[in-house]
């Protein structure tokens, strides 16, 4: 049965891996850099306008948030990267947190949101490897595509595509938090990759 992606609850914050979520429910572990909208696409994904944070200065989202989503599964929102003016030892914190979340994962799927615009940052290549070493389902969506004229998507979809190295069966989604262009496309994708999740996982707090 599909997910009801319209009935999401905040679940909880994770600033240490003490406190990582892990029990048995599938996850959808969405990342980008901090000012690629990324909060924007969960909460049109969510048909919300501010369960995951929105605010005027990127950086915001600094520990690994969950949203419960029909009591199905998690969306889970992890901490935006590349944001040039956070400390060092901020920079160093989310590393720390990061590198604990992914050798832990149990990643149903990832969403890694690059801006269609420009070519994806060395930051987002390491998230990109990150997700591939875990091997579960990735999906790249490319936001901001309402930014582009008509002419100028496909090149831009290239770029992205060759600076990944995305094969031709990897996924990349042109999508406008904005205007709602390729969400059903990746609510359908979701949907697919929870399909196949191993019921009677292990289930542990």
């Amino acid at each position: 049965m599909a997910i009801n992606f319209g009935k999401a609850e905040f679940s909880r914050s994770a600033g240490t891996k003490e406190q990582f979520l892990w029990d048995g429910l599938p996850q959808f572990a969405f990342a980008g850099r901090s000012n690629v909208g990324k909060s924007s696409v969960i909460n049109r994904l969510l048909n919300r306008k501010n369960l995951a944070y929105v605010g005027t200065s990127p950086g915001k989202t600094t520990q690994v948030n969950y949203f419960l989503v029909d009591r199905k599964a998690y969306l889970v929102d992890l901490p935006g990267y590349g944001y040039a003016k956070v400390s060092k030892a901020e920079k160093e914190r989310w590393g720390r947190l990061m590198d604990s979340y992914f050798q832990e994962a149990r990643i149903t799927a990832g969403v890694l949101i690059v801006d269609i615009r420009h070519k994806p940052t060395a930051d987002d290549l390491t998230m990109h490897r990150w997700f591939q070493e875990t091997e579960c389902p990735e999906i790249i969506v490319a936001n901001k595509q309402d930014k582009l004229k008509k002419s100028q998507i496909e090149p831009a979809l290239m770029l992205i595509r060759e600076t990944l190295e995305l094969g031709e069966e990897e996924t990349l989604i042109p999508f406008s938090a904005e205007k709602g262009v390729g969400k059903e496309e990746l609510l359908r994708l979701l949907n697919a990759a929870c399909a196949g999740f191993p019921s009677g996982s292990e289930k542990r707090d």
